[in-house]
C-alpha cells in the first residue's frame, strides 16, 4: 500500500505533467462513481447514487443549472462507463502530450477546462433553444476535443502514425473528428456532439488568441493557484533569533557560520526549505533539510 501511495505521489508531483494529473483526476472520479453505484445496488438504495450523480452531471435546463452551477465543471471530470473514460483518456494523452511539450502543463490544463466549460454552455444553449430533452451529460469529451483541435491549430503539419494507415497530419485527424460529431448531431448522443463542437471551437480560438499574444490560460491558472494555496498546509512553527550569521547555499547543502551544531538554523535557510516544500512536497527534502526543520521547530528557551 505504501508503495502504491509513493508511486502516486511521484506521478502527481512530477514537473510539467498536467496531462497525467488530468487523467488521474478523471480516473479517481470514475472509481468513486462506480463504487457508489455498486454500494447503492448492494444496499438496494438507488436513490443514494441518483442523488450523488444528479449533483455532478450537467442537466439541460438553465433553471436546474442556476441552482447547481458547479456542474459546469464536475461534468467533464465524470464518467461511469469504462469505455467512455478509456477512449477519452487515450485521446487526451496522445494529443495532450503534444500541447504539454510545446506550451506547458498550465496551458494544457487551461485548454481542457475552457473546452469543458464551452462544451457545457453549448449543450445548455442548444437544448434550451430547441426544447430538447435529456437526462443530463457527463464526460471529458468537450475538453478532449478542445485539446485535439488546439493541437491541430498549433501544429497542423505534425504527423501521427496510425495502425494500417501510416502517418497522417494532425489537421486531418482533427477535421475528421469534428466532422463526425457534426454529422452525428441528428442521430445519437446529440448533447455530447454539441459539446464536442463547443470544445473544438474554443480549442481553435484559444490557440489563435495565444499566437496573437493573448494568453487565456492566465485566469484559469490564477483560480487554480488560489484553491491550491487554500489547501496547502502552512508551517505551524515560528523561529526567532538573536545574532545573525552568514548563510550560504552550495551543492553540498546549507552552510552557516553557527559555531555549534545545536544552534538554531538561520531563517533564510528555513525559508528556502519551506519554499521547496511548497513546490515539491516534504518527501523531496534531504535528510539534512529535515534535520534543519526539526531544529527550527524547537522553540528557543
Amino acid at each position: 500500500m505504501n508503495s502504491f501511495i509513493e508511486d502516486f505521489k511521484y506521478a502527481w508531483n512530477k514537473p510539467n505533467n498536467g496531462v497525467v494529473k488530468l487523467i488521474i483526476i478523471n480516473v479517481i472520479v470514475w472509481v468513486i462513481v462506480n463504487l457508489l453505484y455498486f454500494l447503492s445496488s448492494m444496499l438496494d438504495n438507488p436513490g443514494m447514487f441518483s442523488f450523488f450523480y444528479n449533483n455532478i452531471k450537467l442537466q439541460p435546463t438553465f433553471g436546474t443549472f442556476i441552482f447547481k452551477p458547479w456542474t459546469i465543471i464536475t461534468y467533464f471530470f465524470t464518467h461511469q462507463d469504462f469505455f467512455h473514460i478509456l477512449y477519452n483518456m487515450i485521446f487526451m494523452y496522445w494529443f495532450g502530450k503534444l500541447i504539454q511539450e510545446y506550451l506547458g502543463s498550465q496551458k494544457l490544463v487551461a485548454l481542457y477546462i475552457w473546452g469543458g466549460i464551452a462544451g457545457g454552455f453549448a449543450y445548455l444553449l442548444v437544448y434550451y433553444i430547441l426544447g430538447l430533452q435529456s437526462s443530463g451529460m457527463v464526460g471529458a469529451s468537450a475538453g478532449v476535443y478542445a485539446i485535439i483541435v488546439g493541437a491541430a491549430t498549433f501544429k497542423p503539419e505534425h504527423r501521427f502514425h496510425l495502425l494500417f494507415i501510416g502517418p497522417v497530419q494532425l489537421k486531418y485527424l482533427a477535421a475528421v473528428a469534428v466532422l463526425l460529431s457534426f454529422f452525428q448531431l441528428p442521430q445519437t448522443n446529440t448533447g455530447g456532439n454539441v459539446a464536442h463542437l463547443g470544445g473544438a471551437l474554443i480549442g481553435f480560438i484559444f490557440i489563435k488568441q495565444l499566437q496573437r499574444g493573448d494568453d487565456w490560460s492566465k485566469p484559469v491558472t490564477s483560480v487554480l493557484q488560489f484553491f491550491a494555496n487554500i489547501f496547502t498546509p502552512k508551517s505551524g512553527f515560528k523561529v526567532t533569533y538573536g545574532k545573525k550569521s552568514k548563510v550560504t547555499v552550495s551543492k553540498g547543502g546549507y552552510k552557516t557560520n553557527n559555531k555549534s551544531k545545536d544552534e538554531m538554523p538561520e531563517q533564510a535557510v528555513v525559508d528556502a526549505i519551506l519554499d521547496k516544500i511548497s513546490e515539491s512536497g516534504y518527501e523531496k527534502l534531504s535528510k539534512e533539510e529535515k534535520q534543519i526543520l526539526f531544529k527550527a521547530s524547537q522553540k528557543k528557551k
